[in-house]
């Protein structure tokens, strides 16, 4: 039977990470592919992941992250930045990404195209941004799921400023936003949160049948 459910118990927000703990070449690449694979709308994965490990430039980012030290501490720092007023050229990208995997001949799936193109364009930059932006999570819902399985704590981050991240990493002129971050490492032993109870909604509170 899945193991799926324990490992959600395990896991929490880390409030305090061992910083001389790193993680293996080995576990990244299966977080990353886990996120590859993640679902997107339309299969159009709108966004970048960017794992920021240098030292230098997670001690930049941490005062634009309200001074969390999980910035600093864990063993990658990983910021999911979402295409910012996206158009027919990354629609098209990805539809020729799609064609050249499934060996079909280059344009025969314009049509798809066409039909996401219309869905898409027709939309204000604001409501283009807050879509991509939502996308992001999906691939971050992956990551937590794949982290614990191995045991990798990850502490998923809203408390920062956007518009200060996006300019240390120069984002804007990649045309993309910081929508969310994620820690990811080991808890240290003195973190006290990784003791509480989990708290959830019980099952009669959360779910409705109709």
């Amino acid at each position: 039977m899945s193991n799926f459910l324990e490992y959600q118990n395990w896991r929490y927000a880390t409030k305090k990470f061992d910083a001389n703990k790193k993680i293996s070449a080995a576990d990244l690449t299966f977080l990353k592919e886990a996120m590859r694979l993640a679902a997107s709308s339309y299969g159009l994965q709108p966004y970048k992941i960017l794992f920021i490990e240098t030292s230098e430039l997670r001690a930049k980012l941490q005062p634009a992250a309200w001074g969390q030290s999980q910035v600093v501490d864990a063993s990658h720092l990983i910021v999911f930045a979402n295409f910012t007023n996206i158009g027919e050229t990354e629609i098209n990208h990805a539809v020729s990404n799609m064609e050249a995997q499934r060996n079909l001949p280059a344009g025969s799936m314009k049509g798809y195209a066409d039909f996401i193109a219309s869905k898409i364009t027709s939309l204000t930059i604001e409501q283009k941004n807050t879509w991509t932006a939502k996308q992001t999570y999906i691939a971050l819902a992956n990551l937590l799921a794949a982290a614990a399985e191995l045991k990798i704590d990850v502490t998923p981050m809203e408390g920062f400023e956007p518009e200060q991240f996006n300019s240390i990493l120069g984002l804007d002129a990649l045309h993309l936003n910081a929508a969310v971050v994620a820690a990811i490492g080991y808890r240290h032993q003195d973190d006290a949160s990784q003791h509480y109870k989990k708290v959830r909604k019980s099952n009669d509170d959360l779910f409705i049948n109709l």
